[in-house]
């Protein structure tokens, strides 16, 4: 009888949590692997090589800092803009779907880098104009600060893209998911805040977390409109030393390092939501 029991033990179904995949988040993420070994060439070449990479490390940091700061408060503000653009575009108002849909289909044909330089010197020149003919004084005295307006031009930017990733994301949710939300006696609000939106968030993780690593790298090109990033100061650091290779190299690897580490964690975020379904 004992044997038998054992028998039977042995044949049923083993705990696959063990296994890769079966649990999410239970193993560590292989590509980690790549971000501990830019980290430690990183500390390697700094250490190492303090003259010049240490020097170079150290005139960047306060850029570091303030990447980080515009690609964080441009993430949040483009997925606002983005939600309401992508609720716009669903919109049965003519008027609201064609204002959005104009907004999407202009500033996703214009590159980002005109859209910058035209916010930082256009826009200022255009409010200006404006207040030298109407004679109001505060306007004619108009100028734009570089870090507001380089936030402010990659979330017009972004928030287009991101509006068709929610219409995308909603769009995938069925209808009878609407028409059982409806027939609990809730409103278009209320469906779309408890029922729709929670379900199209998951849809859309991971492009969203893809345009928060594209946008971590397009944040260089706000050195262009005067924001002393990580490439606006590594910029000031060849004009003054002269060696853009040490330089150039330094500033893609930090670029790579904080990339890399990103996308690991979004792809972190994405398996434990995927996994909470």
């Amino acid at each position: 009888m004992d044997k038998k029991k054992s028998v039977l033990e042995s044949s049923a179904p083993k705990d696959l949590t063990g296994f890769p995949g079966e649990e999410p988040g239970s193993h560590m993420d292989p590509w980690w692997g790549l971000v501990i070994a830019v980290v430690i060439l990183a500390a390697i070449l700094i250490l190492a090589s303090p003259d010049p990479y240490g020097r170079i490390f150290r005139f960047v940091s306060d850029g570091i800092l303030v990447t980080v700061i515009v690609t964080g408060i441009s993430f949040v503000l483009m997925v606002v803009a983005g939600l309401f653009g992508g609720l716009g575009r669903l919109s049965t108002n003519p008027i609201i779907y064609g204002i959005s849909t104009l907004y999407v289909e202009i500033v996703r044909g214009i590159p980002i880098l005109v859209q910058l330089i035209f916010w930082y010197y256009a826009f200022p020149a255009l409010v200006q104009g404006i207040g030298d003919k109407n004679g109001i004084e505060f306007l004619s005295n108009f100028r734009a600060p570089a870090l507001p307006m380089a936030i402010f031009g990659l979330t017009i930017c972004y928030g287009a893209y991101m509006s068709e990733i929610y219409r995308a994301g909603i769009q995938s949710i069925p209808k009878g998911q609407i028409e059982a939300a409806r027939s609990l006696g809730m409103n278009y609000a209320q469906t779309m805040q408890h029922v729709i939106l929670p379900q199209a968030v998951r849809v859309i993780l991971p492009p969203m977390g893809n345009e928060f690593v594209s946008l971590l790298k397009d944040s260089s090109l706000v050195s262009v409109v005067a924001v002393a990033d990580m490439t606006r100061r590594g910029q000031e650091f060849m004009s003054i030393n002269f060696i853009p290779l040490e330089t150039w190299a330094m500033i893609a690897l930090l670029y790579l390092m904080m990339t890399l580490f990103s996308a690991r964690i979004v792809a972190y975020i994405e398996k434990r939501v995927k996994y909470d379904r």
